[in-house]
């Protein structure tokens, strides 16, 4: 006799030994001791998880006669009857298997549906049993959508794919559909673990393990890889053995590496990574591992009570995974295990496997925070940097020259700013000049002298004994070059500005600069601006600005400094458009036809419905404009 494989000599039998799909078996058990029994079904799951199982029990449970020939609808069929041995056999007349994806078109289809106008010969119901239903074409759909809306009361239509998607609405409306779920590796374990006793084969533990998540939720496939597990075992299934048929990563080297990814150790990941690659374990399967493990880990962080204590006792990697919990974050862990699982996706991009998985793992310790030992060093090694650079810096720049006698603050002739000679030393410096007294011993000519504003009063001494109060904080004078201030340099600079934007001069960033900027003092060709943006004073954009008032007359050069902005071109527009806004509202609300609306009909102007249109400038020197109003 030949060898039947563990696949078909263990396909269940019964609704009793079908394992993992209890929703579908209560459904259908319930409907067949009730007689409430639909004239379609569709079965859907992925391959291995008894779909044309089911439907060869559902088969049987309506044609079981008894074992003495009178029994009836049942949901446990006896098995030894005729119609349950012929169907179990095969060669039932009245059950019918059509393989979809080989018969797929309307002939075959209009070939069965021939047969559905004949009364069934041995049982109780003919049974249509179509398995891939999905792969028939559209003609062969609509060719049997008739005769599954309304067949005769003898005749049940079972339908099986494994892509319901493609299963057209008008089919899917007309059957009651069961979703069979894949097999949970809990399941398939145990479901393993009575086969092999049934068969004498001695197996272990953490072997079968390995073949149930081999399986992916499938227990054909999972009967499959037992088969070939026994065949390569030589009758023994041994967790080293199995490892190496199924080409499966230890264990122990996914968690090697998350210890040494939670620990910041680049220097262990690209040492397991390489032992990976010379012992040619799959990088796939590793980064299976790893994510599998990582979602048990994020599990017991949220809920530390999640496993069971009899899970930790049957299960080798409990006390692994609850002490890797331990060792990361929460946040590291979902990190990690998002890496994980699109860098398996990432695999095939790489240039080789291996090298694609040892990105994916460095991708974490670049997203690592730093550990505190490496902050700490980071700064140490910053604050050697700049004691360094300071050094460098103040061997290389000169000191100016000391004053000799102290001097009060100079104020600006036209100004109210004050200028103190400690500043002047700073601008000294940074401009490369030498002190006055330096520039006196060289015979250069002296810049002029500023007025010296006169001496505050003397304060009165405290009384004796009584406490001295301490000086008020002064704020810090604001450094400014001699430049004479003007009271229509706002009016200049607003006109200058429009006539450069009315020639199309200066666009950009130099059109900002112009509209944004503040004249704050001329003397002679230097013109200084001020801006409250420091991307408005780049010296490219400074140099264009130069270049276009050179265009337009005025050659002159320009400083531009940071501060605070009271006057621009863009405050005066923005004024003047307000102004013409409100005007323009005038307009319209003192309107006699607007205001006989308003009274008579209760008419109401809509906000924002007025518009100024405010005509352009042609006299700089004027900043009043035509304005008209539109509603």
């Amino acid at each position: 006799m030949s060898y039947l494989v563990l696949a078909r000599k263990y396909r269940p039998k019964n609704f009793a030994q079908l394992v993992g799909q209890e929703h579908v078996v209560q459904a259908l058990a319930n409907a067949l001791k009730t007689g409430r029994l639909h004239h379609a079904y569709l079965f859907t799951g992925t391959r291995g998880v008894g779909k044309t199982t089911v439907s060869r029990i559902l088969a049987k449970s309506l044609n079981c006669q008894g074992p003495d020939g009178t029994g009836g609808i049942t949901d446990e069929p006896c098995g030894v009857c005729d119609a349950c041995s012929a169907i179990d056999a095969g060669r039932f007349v009245d059950y019918t298997e059509l393989d979809a994806a080989s018969n797929r078109g309307v002939d075959e289809v209009q070939s069965l549906l021939e047969q559905a106008v004949y009364k069934p010969v041995q049982g109780r119901f003919k049974v249509f049993m179509i398995d891939e239903v999905h792969m028939l074409t559209g003609h062969a759909f609509n060719a049997m959508l008739k005769t599954l809306e309304e067949p005769p009361e003898y005749l049940k239509f079972v339908l099986a794919t494994t892509d319901p998607q493609k299963v057209p609405v008008t089919v899917l409306s007309r059957c009651l559909q069961f979703n069979l779920r894949p097999m949970a590796p809990e399941t398939v374990l145990s479901h393993l673990t009575g086969v092999l006793a049934s068969e004498s084969v001695d197996a272990e533990t953490q072997a079968l393990r390995l073949i149930a998540r081999a399986a992916r939720g499938s227990m054909r496939d999972a009967l499959s890889l037992t088969d070939q597990a026994i065949a390569f075992g030589a009758g023994k299934l041994e967790e080293a053995a199995v490892r190496q048929m199924l080409g499966s990563v230890d264990r122990s080297h996914g968690a090697r590496l998350i210890e040494a990814l939670g620990q910041g150790d680049g220097k262990v990941v690209i040492e397991v990574a390489q032992a990976l690659r010379l012992h040619g374990l799959s990088a796939s399967a590793t980064l299976e591992d790893m994510s599998e493990m990582l979602a048990r880990m994020a599990v017991l962080q949220a809920l530390p009570d999640a496993e069971s204590q009899a899970d930790a006792a049957t299960d080798p990697d409990a006390a692994q995974i609850e002490r890797l919990a331990a060792l990361m974050p929460r946040d590291e862990t979902q990190l990690l295990y998002s890496i994980c699982l699109h860098g398996r996706a990432e695999l095939g991009l790489a240039p080789d496997e291996y090298s694609g998985m040892t990105m994916v793992l460095l991708r974490l310790l670049a997203f690592k925070p730093p550990t505190a030992a490496a902050q700490q060093s980071t700064k140490a090694a910053s604050a050697e940097k700049k004691t360094a650079d300071d050094a460098r810096a103040g061997a290389a720049k000169p000191l100016a020259a000391p004053r000799t006698t102290p001097q009060a603050p100079a104020a600006l002739p036209g100004s109210d700013a004050v200028v103190r000679p400690d500043a002047l030393d700073v601008l000294d410096a940074a401009d490369g000049n030498a002190a006055p007294d330096s520039r006196a011993a060289s015979g250069a000519a002296a810049p002029p002298v500023l007025p010296i504003a006169p001496e505050p009063p003397a304060q009165p001494a405290p009384a004796a004994g009584a406490a001295a109060e301490p000086d008020p904080p002064q704020p810090a004078p604001m450094v400014s070059p001699p430049f004479a201030a003007n009271a229509g340099d706002g009016d200049f600079w607003h006109a200058t500005v429009q006539r450069l934007i009315a020639a199309d001069a200066v666009s950009a960033l130099v059109r900002e600069l112009a509209l944004q900027s503040q004249l704050i003092g001329r003397e002679g060709e230097r013109w200084r601006l001020r801006v409250e943006s420091q991307a408005l004073s780049q010296p490219a954009v400074r140099e264009r600005l130069t270049q276009a008032l050179a265009a337009a007359g005025h050659g002159v050069s320009l400083e531009v400094e940071v501060g605070p902005v009271a006057d621009s071109p863009a405050r005066r527009n923005a004024q003047a458009a307000e102004q013409a806004q409100r005007d323009a509202e005038q307009v319209i609300l003192a309107d006699p036809f607007v205001q006989s609306m308003m009274r008579d009909f209760g008419a109401k102007i809509v906000p924002g419905s007025v518009k100024s249109v405010v005509k352009p400038v042609r006299d700089p020197n004027s900043r009043s404009g035509d304005a008209r109003s539109v509603a």
